[in-house]
């Protein structure tokens, strides 16, 4: 497995880094066939270090963990405990999710993110409605590719807790719609399945 560790505004150590691998390289072993990658980013806020740990298991697959800490060592283990906890919790449906979606071909899309323009913030709802498209009251500020993976909805709600989203949409394996998966304020998951006699 490929393995990055950087450090924002924080100098690492040679031995931080050979500790970083040879822990992630064993949660890998553990639990995964071929995990593709990881990256591994240390941060320092006032007086405690951070840690964010992204791991690309499978293809569609992410796991994500965060920590903090008093020291970077302390931090990487919180997060390396995070993501070893989610995987404990999922290990079976992992092993075979991870080897059913090497089989699947996910469809490509763009995602955006948008900056509202001042004029708008706080307008009513009939002087948005009104405006004549997004592209007059939006600016993009950020674009980039993203898969929509075919799922159950099952695994959709694993991907969505493994990689520690708030939303994720897929095309339902069992209809054939797009679909969308999301954590709801009060700790449960929502699931948006559009009726397909409206189209």
């Amino acid at each position: 497995m490929q393995i990055s560790v950087a450090g924002k505004q924080i100098d690492l150590s040679d031995a931080l880094r050979t500790r970083v691998t040879m822990h992630l390289d064993t949660i890998a072993e553990k639990y995964f066939d071929h995990a593709l990658e990881a990256s591994v980013t240390f941060g320092r806020a006032r007086s405690f270090f951070t840690c964010d740990i992204n791991v690309h298991a499978a293809r569609g697959l992410v796991v994500r963990g965060e920590g903090e800490a008093a020291d970077a060592h302390g931090a990487f283990d919180d997060a390396a405990e995070h993501i070893a906890k989610r995987l404990r919790r999922y290990r079976r449906r992992v092993n075979e999710h991870s080897r059913d979606l090497a089989q699947r071909r996910p469809e490509v899309g763009r995602q955006y993110i948008l900056r509202q323009e001042e004029d708008v913030r706080g307008a009513s709802a009939e002087t948005v409605s009104a405006l004549p498209a997004p592209q007059t009251y939006a600016t993009i500020i950020a674009e980039q590719e993203t898969q929509i993976a075919t799922l159950t909805v099952g695994e959709a709600v694993m991907q969505l807790d493994l990689a520690d989203r708030t939303v994720l949409m897929f095309r339902n394996s069992a209809s054939g719609g797009i679909n969308v998966v999301y954590r709801r304020p009060d700790g449960h998951i929502g699931w948006l399945d559009p009726d397909p006699s409206t189209h």
